[in-house]
C-alpha cells in the first residue's frame, strides 16, 4: 500500500513507541530503522518486534539515503536541529508537537523544505481524530448555522512538567483544532493564568481568540483539576456540537439548540440531543497514512509547516500576555 516509503523513527519515549508500533503495523519491513540515543531503548523495540533494526546514532538515520521519510518524537527542544538535518539530507518529516519551539525556527525549516522538496508536518494528532473530522464536516455542511462561538476545555490533574507551563503542553492540542475548524488566523489574542507549584511556570491559563466575523474562541487548560475533562464546544446560529473525548460513550453530540431573534425580542429554542456517530479509527494512525500519502502523492499535508508557525505564533502571542 505505501510501498514508496522508507521510515526511520527518531526517539522511543511514550508516543515514540506509539509511533513505532503504528509504523510496524501499516508498513512491516518499510520500517527500515528506529533511532534513540538512549541504547537501553532497544529493548523496547524489540518487544515490538524482533526484526525491527535500531540505531543509537542520529547519523545512521541522516546519511541513509535509502531513508526518505522520518517521524521525529523526540524532546522539543531538539526538533528543529533533527528536523532541519532530515531535510537537509532529503527526508520527508512528521515532527512531533511543537515542530520547533520559536516561529522564526519554524519559518526556517518551510524554506528549506521548499528548497529540498521535501513535505512537513506536524503531530496535531487530533486533527485526524474522526470526530474532529466529522465535526469539520458538519460545520461546512451548514449543520450549526454560522460559526459563532468555540471553546475548550482541557484539564487534569498533573502530570506536572518543569521545562514548559501548561500553556504549551496542553493548548497546542486545542489551538490546533480551531485554527483547523474557524480556517484562519485570529485577529488577536489573549491570556491569562497563575503559577501555584512552580515559579513562573503556569499551572492554568485561559486564552482567548477573537476572529473575523465575530468569531471568538476562548481555551481553558489546567494541570489542577480534581478530575478529567477534554471538552469542545462549538456555537452555530442554528445548533451547537459538543465533543467530549473523556467520556467512555456519546462522546459526539449535536443538540438543535439556540436563539431567534424576533421583533424586538429574542426567543430560545430548543430540543432533545442527538448522538453523532463517527468512524472507530485510531488518530495516530490515521495521521500517518496521511503523511505516508502527502509523499507519495505530493500533496500538502493538512498539518503542513504553516499550519505549524500559525500555532505557534498564536501560542507565543498568548505567552507574552502571560509575561504582562
Amino acid at each position: 500500500m505505501f510501498d514508496g516509503i522508507r521510515l526511520a523513527v527518531i526517539g522511543c519515549g511514550k508516543w515514540g513507541l506509539n509511533h513505532v508500533r503504528t509504523a510496524h503495523k501499516l508498513l512491516g519491513d518499510k520500517l527500515m530503522l528506529v533511532c534513540d540515543v538512549n541504547k537501553n531503548a532497544e529493548e523496547k523495540i524489540k518487544l515490538i518486534s524482533p526484526d525491527i533494526k535500531f540505531s543509537g546514532s542520529l547519523d545512521s538515520v541522516f546519511q541513509n539515503d535509502s531513508i526518505n521519510s522520518v517521524i521525529i518524537a523526540t524532546p522539543a527542544e531538539t526538533h528543529y536541529e533533527i528536523s532541519k538535518m532530515c531535510l537537509i539530507n532529503g527526508k520527508h518529516i512528521l515532527t512531533e508537537k511543537p515542530l520547533t519551539l520559536l516561529s522564526e525556527e519554524t519559518t526556517n525549516l518551510i524554506e528549506i523544505a521548499e528548497k529540498f522538496k521535501r513535505k512537513i508536518m506536524v503531530g496535531h494528532v487530533l486533527l485526524f481524530h474522526p470526530a474532529v473530522v466529522k465535526i469539520k464536516s458538519m460545520i461546512e455542511e451548514g449543520l450549526i448555522g454560522n460559526l459563532q462561538y468555540i471553546y475548550s476545555n482541557r484539564l487534569n490533574l498533573g502530570t506536572i512538567r518543569k521545562e514548559e507551563n501548561i500553556l504549551w503542553s496542553f493548548a497546542p492540542h486545542d489551538v490546533s483544532v480551531i485554527q483547523y475548524i474557524v480556517g484562519e488566523k485570529p485577529v488577536s489574542v489573549f491570556a491569562k493564568g497563575a503559577a501555584f507549584l512552580q515559579e513562573n511556570i503556569e499551572d492554568t491559563t485561559l486564552t482567548f481568540l477573537k476572529y473575523k466575523n465575530n468569531i471568538n474562541a476562548h481555551i481553558f487548560v489546567s494541570w489542577l483539576h480534581p478530575f478529567k475533562e477534554q471538552r469542545l464546544v462549538i456555537i452555530g446560529d442554528k445548533g451547537m456540537i459538543v465533543f467530549e473525548d473523556s467520556l467512555k460513550s456519546e462522546k459526539l453530540k449535536f443538540y438543535k439548540k439556540g436563539f431567534n431573534v424576533v421583533g424586538d425580542s429574542i426567543e430560545k429554542f430548543e430540543s432533545e440531543y442527538e448522538i453523532i456517530e463517527f468512524p472507530d479509527k485510531q488518530a495516530l494512525e490515521e495521521e500517518q497514512i496521511h503523511f505516508y500519502n502527502s509523499v507519495l502523492n505530493n500533496t500538502n499535508p493538512k498539518t503542513d509547516g504553516y499550519h505549524a508557525r500559525d500555532v505557534l505564533e498564536i501560542l507565543e502571542n498568548a505567552q507574552t500576555n502571560l509575561n504582562l
